[in-house]
């Protein structure tokens, strides 16, 4: 009988998805939490990501929605996007987790889909700005979200009813165009309220 553990079940594209997903998204959580710190040491600091007067993210970290919980929301990041980073590692090194561990990291991951949507709608509708460095954080955050909600339950890492599976299955094949969707969405609302076409083109 052969014991030795089959590296072919490993979800390798998906942990390499998570693993580098997190490290880009921590990446961009530790420049702007840096970037806040040499603000702070220095009031007349320009921080790295000020493009122009609409593509900053100096109003961003001054603000009190850039500090939504008493502190830096760069700290958040940085803290929170070692868990992708933790899970993908795992995931190549044949690990297993039980649903109430997916449901945990999937109710993380839910938190911070729901905090870049609202920080989101503060930058474009009230601050007025697109900061570099967040949108990144966007760009990996909103497939971190859907990709790892709906594949557990899609491919049994979460076990529910055969149908439930079946229906899993079927929005898991359609999660590119989900993401692509929330991409468009936010492209098309930040052009409606800033314009930002018209300021990438004076560049």
């Amino acid at each position: 009988m052969n014991t030795a553990p089959r590296a072919a079940s490993r979800p390798v594209a998906f942990a390499l998805f998570t693993l580098v997903a997190g490290a880009i998204g921590w990446f961009a959580s530790f420049e702007l939490l840096t970037e806040y710190i040499k603000t702070l040491a220095n009031p007349g600091y320009v921080p790295n990501c000020t493009v122009s007067v609409l593509v900053t993210c100096g109003p961003n970290m001054d603000s009190w929605q850039g500090s939504l919980f008493g502190f830096s929301n760069t700290i958040i990041g940085v803290a929170a996007f070692a868990a992708p980073i933790a899970v993908g590692v795992a995931l190549l090194a044949g690990a297993r987790f039980d649903r109430w561990f997916w449901w945990l990291y999937q109710l993380g991951l839910l938190g911070g889909f729901a905090l870049i949507s609202w920080l989101f709608v503060q930058s474009v509708f009230v601050l007025g700005t697109l900061c570099p460095w967040c949108m990144v954080v966007w760009a990996v955050m909103i497939p971190l979200w859907w990709i790892s909600f709906l594949r557990p339950y899609a491919v049994g890492d979460i076990r529910t009813s055969p149908g439930a599976r079946r229906a899993f299955s079927r929005l898991y094949s359609w999660t590119w165009v989900i993401i692509l969707l929330c991409y468009l969405v936010i492209a098309f609302v930040a052009q409606l309220q800033l314009d930002w076409l018209s300021e990438f083109s004076r560049m």
